[in-house]
């Protein structure tokens, strides 16, 4: 997918409405919210969750022009293009840039609650997650894994695959993972018939609605050197893998694979695809960001709302050096994403 959603009609109401969570208060989210929702106001309608008094701070740094309103019940079109409208969750405590305070963990979750509930009922057409710190939420009481198992619990949904985005030009590519963050070791038994077939199902179909991919081709790569090698290298290609694809061919899914993972990655294959299924984490996600760290978009499929994120952390230490030194480049692939998938789904 290399296209992406630009409208040009001066009708706010008619701009895709995203909700941008501004994460950690202390990283570098409330920043790269600001300067990605300014920069898009002509072509997507942001709303900022966040703390209205550190976001007004982080504008003013970055352009005396950007002005802040706060958002009105559920009004997209509050302040018209030249303001960013702000739900304002007050934080609990005052934030020290790039120092984590574990009392502001609740904050976090509440902004992900509000802009899910937000999406859920049709106000906003797809939220933006800036990134979060794991630790401050836990250590706040609240056990907490990660943005994509908070969304599936919060939204009913049993299960969920995240796939990664980006790259430029040729290189462009989709990787979806039938594993994520499980130690190596515990990664062959957790592909099983049914687990694997239904992360091939969920992938087809939200390629198909929120991408608007008529046919998708799915390159599905083996779990073991050389695909096992017949069997030499390890059983799961056929014990597994293969009757899956199988059984999702005659079901009418274009599907190639199981391929060998270290020659998948060359454009003979991928020219002709539209996402790649890696088996776990590192198999996968090394290319992808090698060809588009900084400007990749994480993305959950399988929710009943649309979801997109940035490909790094919080950047606490960049944030202490105080605003200006943090890249917006893959929040702002992350924003229009989510508004081509957003007009994807509604055609």
């Amino acid at each position: 997918m290399s296209r992406t959603v630009s409208k040009t009609d001066d009708s706010v109401s008619r701009l895709p409405v995203i909700a941008i969570t501004c994460g950690e208060p202390a990283g570098i989210g409330p920043e790269i919210a600001v300067r990605t929702a300014w920069e898009v106001r002509h072509r997507t309608r942001c709303v900022l969750v966040g703390d209205a008094g550190l976001l007004r701070s982080a504008a003013a740094a970055i352009d005396g022009k950007i002005d802040l309103c706060a958002y009105d019940d559920g009004s997209a079109e509050a302040g018209g293009n030249d303001t960013l409208p702000v739900i304002h969750v007050p934080l609990a405590v005052p934030v020290e840039p790039g120092k984590l305070d574990p009392r502001n963990g609740l904050h976090v979750l509440k902004l992900l609650d509000l802009a899910i509930e937000g999406a859920s009922h049709g106000r906003f057409d797809a939220i933006v997650t800036a990134p979060l710190q794991k630790s401050a939420i836990n250590d706040a009481g609240v056990p907490f894994t990660g943005h994509t198992e908070y969304l599936a619990e919060k939204t009913g949904t049993p299960r969920v695959v995240m796939m990664l985005a980006g790259g430029k030009n040729d290189s462009f590519m989709r990787v979806a993972l039938a594993t994520t963050h499980l130690p190596l070791k515990d990664v062959a038994a957790a592909i099983t018939f049914d687990s694997l077939k239904e992360t091939l199902e969920i992938v087809h179909s939200d390629l198909k609605i929120k991408f608007g991919i008529g046919s998708p081709r799915i390159l599905v790569a083996g779990l073991n050197p050389h695909a096992g090698e017949g069997g030499y290298l390890g059983r799961e290609e056929i014990d597994v893998i293969t009757p899956v694809v199988e059984s999702c061919r005659t079901a009418g899914m274009d599907l190639l694979g199981p391929l060998p993972a270290d020659t998948l990655f060359q454009p003979k294959y991928l020219n002709d695809a539209d996402c790649v299924l890696a088996m776990y984490h590192d198999q996968g996600l090394p290319v992808l960001k090698f060809a588009s760290f900084g400007h990749g978009v994480n993305i959950t499929l399988g929710l009943p709302i649309i979801r997109t994120s940035v490909d790094h952390g919080t950047a606490l230490d960049l944030a202490a050096k105080g605003v200006g030194h943090a890249d917006c480049g893959s929040m702002m692939e992350a924003v229009k994403v989510a508004a081509y998938m957003a007009a994807a789904s509604k055609a």
